[in-house]
């Protein structure tokens, strides 16, 4: 169920590292990345991934099958249609949709679920992994739509002061026409991610040694301890993971210390999602939390997070890659509906291919790992080298790259200038699928 890659353009945007000096930088960026370390599919783990004999014990002896567009509730095995998604979900009120962040048939599945639930009357709220719960306020005047005026919101200022290449890295185009639905029916949408302070101080101190005014910003109670979520984990994690030199040789404390700083993430979002549901003050409401599937599967992500301040109904759907012609056995614990989608055989945006961090001293973006076969490994981008300027303009922040490589097509080229020791060099990356 992963992706080779670990990080794309957003390493420790989106979630607390790992809480001890012991984790190796490369796999503390791999959590952070929110991006598709726990959450992609690739074809050569994701099996396995989707067929453990773990999670709801009523469920996890039983697998089904699944194809492309069969939608199939795991409780009775029966298939089901979009149609019959809002009558599903009657009772649920918090739903976690999961995806593969630049899989577009991810992000149709994750639509065509709030429109049958906002053509049913329900009152959706959506609830999203891409923005912290402090940068409510653009998203706000977003979800206002019309009702603030003449002239809504335009797609280009919401991108630019919403900083959605601050908190994301993914091309704003893959979730754009969930945004223009939102905005446009005045769905309320709500970030639930970690504010970036909290991030950085578990980043540098561990999420055992936050001070007092730090730890506020996390939720009073985290359960960090789960054998079967650390199986998981494990399992998201192969010993061949080339990001990271390989997991066979990591300690079990180093596993604990990057479960810990997951399950920190998951009840982030687990908490502020549920308290959007309250702040709706509608008993009806649902609130539609769009994630990465590592957060979503087998329930032991912000699911088993949120139960602990929640006793209403959670329910959980996952998008599952599948190539043409194939079925697929899921175990029937994975999540409570399943939906096999088109593998797509490119993403519908470019990447560079690197995984940068910022360096405190200076600010300037380090290259802490490379993508294979992607344009930047193609170009010679190194680890460790530090990234100056892409086409000319400086770069100055994690952002200002996202922003500028989101203005890329398949076909261009781009000229990073990085900075190797004490050399500078400017190469080409051709953006080739």
């Amino acid at each position: 169920m992963i992706k080779g890659i670990i990080a794309a353009l957003v390493a420790a945007a989106a979630v607390p590292l790992a809480v001890t000096g012991a984790v190796p930088l490369a796999v503390t960026v791999a959590i952070a990345g929110a991006g598709p370390s726990l959450h992609a599919q690739d074809t050569g783990r994701r099996a396995d991934i989707v067929d453990l004999a773990i999670g709801d014990p009523a469920r996890k002896e039983r697998k089904v099958t699944v194809g492309v567009d069969r939608l199939i509730d795991t409780s009775t095995a029966a298939e089901i249609s979009p149609a019959d998604l809002a009558r599903r979900f009657r009772d649920t009120r918090l739903l976690l949709i999961g995806e593969t962040h630049t899989s577009s048939e991810s992000h149709r599945v994750q639509r065509q679920v709030i429109q049958a639930l906002h053509r049913a009357g329900r009152r959706v709220i959506i609830g999203l992994e891409m923005y912290p719960y402090t940068a409510q306020e653009p998203l706000d005047r977003w979800s206002r739509g019309a009702a603030d005026g003449p002239a809504p919101m335009s797609e280009e200022a919401f991108v630019k002061e919403s900083g959605w290449y601050l908190h994301w890295g993914y091309h704003f185009g893959y979730y754009r026409d969930i945004f223009l639905f939102a905005r446009d029916r005045g769905v309320r949408m709500a970030g639930v991610n970690a504010p970036r302070e909290v991030i950085s101080a578990v980043r540098k101190k561990g999420l055992r040694n936050l001070a007092p005014e730090e730890a506020r910003l996390l939720p009073p109670d985290i359960d960090t301890d789960d054998p079967e979520h650390l199986a998981l984990f494990k399992a998201h994690f192969g010993a061949d993971d080339v990001t990271h030199g390989g997991s066979g040789g990591m300690t079990e404390a180093v596993w604990k210390d990057m479960l810990a700083a997951q399950t920190a993430w998951d009840a982030t979002m687990a908490f502020h999602a549920v308290r959007a549901w309250r702040e709706a003050k509608d008993d009806q409401a649902i609130v539609v939390v769009l994630v990465g599937s590592g957060h979503v599967a087998y329930g032991l992500g912000i699911e088993r997070q949120a139960r602990r301040w929640f006793d209403r109904e959670i329910s959980t759907l996952i998008p599952i890659d599948m190539k043409r012609g194939e079925t697929l056995d899921v175990r029937a614990s994975y999540a409570n509906v399943v939906w096999g989608v088109p593998v797509e055989p490119y993403p519908t945006y470019p990447t560079l291919g690197i995984t940068p961090v910022t360096r405190s001293a200076d600010q300037l973006q380090q290259v802490v790992s490379v993508d294979r076969n992607s344009p930047a490994a193609r170009a010679g981008v190194a680890q460790g080298d530090i990234v100056l300027a892409l086409d000319g303009q400086p770069i100055a922040s994690r952002e200002d790259l996202n922003r500028l490589s989101a203005l890329k097509d398949w076909g261009d080229t781009a000229e990073v200038k990085i900075r190797r020791g004490s050399e500078e060099l400017t190469l080409k990356l051709l953006l080739r699928r």
